[in-house]
């Protein structure tokens, strides 16, 4: 029997008693006795048995979309900050379908400093991490501007299959990419650029208040001056 002693979308901070009974919840959690506590500052969701986590660095996973900061550059491929505490290799191989001759100059395909978006292809349990750029979407990111968010927050600012970041696109007319390890590349005019960062800090405060997509709607028609159509996954 579960008997949860917080409620619904309740923040809870380390060492908290969420609930008490002989079941358990998914994430960061521990159990004393008949009693489950925190292990992490993070949000409880009651109907999905889950605590989600509000604070931590980004974790590499298999599969995730992520932006990248080029390193370094050597003979096999790019070294990337992946915005977490392991760095990435973009071999060769996973960067470009063209021949390219030994002792080729790498940079003009990726330079130290540019960023890139980019799909985790393996981890391994040492925490080597692979990625690639060959597949639609996945490439270079070339004038716009980067900003960095909470990693954990990254679900709620695309939204529900992807109907936030649709109206943001929508409102701003600017093109967004959100990387699953934290970081959005935004490109557009200078003042939707303004529009879409303080949205999506919005975004990131208030997160765990309900109806948090009707409030921005109604924040983003006001400030671009447009009706939103219905946004659908």
């Amino acid at each position: 029997m579960m008997k949860f002693l917080v409620e619904n979308k309740e923040i809870v901070v380390p060492g908290e008693v969420i609930l008490e009974g002989s079941e358990s919840i998914t994430g960061d959690v521990y159990t004393e006795g008949n009693k489950v506590h925190a292990g992490r500052l993070g949000l409880i969701n009651t109907e999905l048995k889950t605590l989600i986590p509000l604070s931590g660095r980004y974790s590499p996973k298999r599969d995730d979309t992520i932006i990248c900061k080029v390193i370094d550059v050597n003979l096999s491929g790019w070294r990337l900050d992946t915005n977490s505490a392991y760095s990435a290799m973009l071999p060769l191989k996973e960067a470009v379908s063209e021949f390219v001759t030994r002792g080729a100059d790498l940079t003009q395909y990726f330079a130290v400093g540019e960023y890139v978006v980019c799909k985790i292809i393996n981890v391994t349990s040492q925490k080597l991490v692979d990625v690639t750029t060959r597949a639609p979407g996945l490439k270079k990111l070339k004038g716009g501007r980067i900003i960095e968010v909470n990693n954990h927050k990254v679900p709620r600012i695309i939204g529900k299959q992807g109907t936030m970041v649709g109206m943001i696109k929508q409102a701003t007319n600017c093109r967004i990419i959100v990387g699953q390890n934290g970081l959005i590349w935004i490109d557009g005019e200078p003042e939707m650029e303004f529009i879409v960062i303080e949205t999506i800090r919005r975004i990131e405060r208030e997160s765990h208040i309900s109806g948090l997509t009707d409030t921005i709607r109604k924040l983003l028609e006001k400030e671009c001056g447009v009706k939103i159509e219905s946004i659908k996954g």
